[in-house]
């Protein structure tokens, strides 16, 4: 089979506009150049690489914020009237937090249930300055052990915030199967390590013995 039968091939399995921004990007040469199939095929395995800490990342912080949250609300936090309502609702069409809560305690019937269902930016918006005094003043450092002791709680929070922004927009585009060769990801792996880190050294530490993530990144065509 040529190259370029091969090319023609794959772009039509996949379409031409999702492989227009690969052939844009690895400045394909001529119908026999397989640059762009190659960056296509690295996009899908770092992608793939990453799915572990992304994995661990997830259940450390939402467990984290669990921790946090049971500590002041009891091991049913996810039914406590008082926690409910500090959830902020929105507008159709953005996500509410109170709303998807309530959508999955309906057929969930255990915290633990419950946990794994709520979306990653659930988690993420409970760093969010609405809930320094009530959880984040007394519980951030307890939860986050390791985190920088010269910050303040406000900065920390803020923080880890970002991070998880940072890393939310990863997931998603991983996750709707998304360019992500053009991003920082060395970057992006780092702070998906630092957030596990702030949990638990140990844990950030056998994450990184197994990973392959930093030698997929390194082999970038």
């Amino acid at each position: 089979m040529s190259n370029k039968t091969l090319n023609d091939a794959v772009t039509a399995a996949l379409s031409p506009a999702r492989m227009g921004t690969y052939l844009a990007a690895a400045g394909k040469a001529n119908d026999d150049d397989l640059s762009a199939l190659a960056l296509y095929a690295w996009n899908a395995e770092v992608s793939a690489s990453l799915l572990s800490p992304l994995h661990i990342c997830e259940v450390v912080i939402r467990n984290a914020v669990s921790d946090a949250l049971e500590a002041i609300y009891g091991p049913r936090w996810p039914w406590n009237a008082t926690f409910e309502r500090s959830l902020p609702t929105a507008a159709h069409g953005y996500y509410d937090p109170r709303h998807d809560l309530q959508s999955i305690r309906k057929r969930e019937h255990t915290t633990g249930k419950v946990i794994p269902e709520l979306k990653f930016v659930f988690w993420q918006k409970m760093f969010t300055g609405r809930y320094d005094t009530r959880i984040w003043n007394p519980h951030l450092r307890r939860v986050l052990p390791n985190l920088d002791p010269t910050k303040t709680v406000a900065d920390l929070r803020k923080q880890t915030y970002a991070q998880l922004e940072q890393v939310r927009q990863l997931r998603n585009r991983i996750a709707h199967h998304e360019p992500i060769f053009n991003r920082s990801l060395a970057d992006d792996h780092q702070t998906i390590h630092d957030l596990v880190a702030t949990r638990c050294s140990v844990t950030a530490g056998w994450l990184k013995s197994y990973e392959r993530a930093t030698s997929v990144i390194a082999s970038k065509p």
